[in-house]
């Protein structure tokens, strides 16, 4: 009886410890509904940034894997710049520039990194990042 009360009880304490683990994982949609979509769309039109699918899409065009284009997408949301952007030169002049995303964790970059990775992508866009630059929240350009 004692064995099966430990047994039972060292099962529970997994479970809550696991659910525990997978709850400090944050979700990547999650992260990216607050503090993203503000000026991101998933698939085009564009709000005041480009869309997030072909975002993903040249993400996955310039980088074999998952794991380095993660990692190269996290390095660029912490200290965005020209020469790490991988959109269509026309897309910064455009929408300008994004700022950091410095309230973000480490964890977070990761996790919306990876879900943007994710998103599927397929076409070009609808103005082929032709578009003249949009006035728009200031946070967001």
């Amino acid at each position: 009886m004692k064995h099966t009360l430990l047994l039972a009880m060292a099962g529970l304490l997994s479970a809550s410890l696991l659910q525990n683990a997978d709850a400090a994982e944050p979700d990547g949609r999650a992260v990216f509904t607050r503090n993203c979509s503000v000026c991101h769309t998933i698939n085009p039109p564009p709000k005041t940034a480009p869309p997030i699918g072909p975002i993903a899409g040249r993400y996955r065009q310039k980088f074999s894997s998952k794991t380095s284009g993660v990692a190269s997408m996290v390095n660029f949301l912490k200290a965005p710049s020209r020469e790490k952007s991988v959109v269509d030169p026309d897309a910064i002049e455009r929408f300008g520039l994004m700022p950091p995303m410095s309230g973000l964790s480490d964890t977070e970059l990761n996790a919306v990194a990876g879900w943007i990775w994710d998103q599927p992508w397929g076409g070009r866009g609808q103005g082929g990042g032709k578009g003249k630059k949009q006035q728009g929240n200031a946070d967001c350009q």
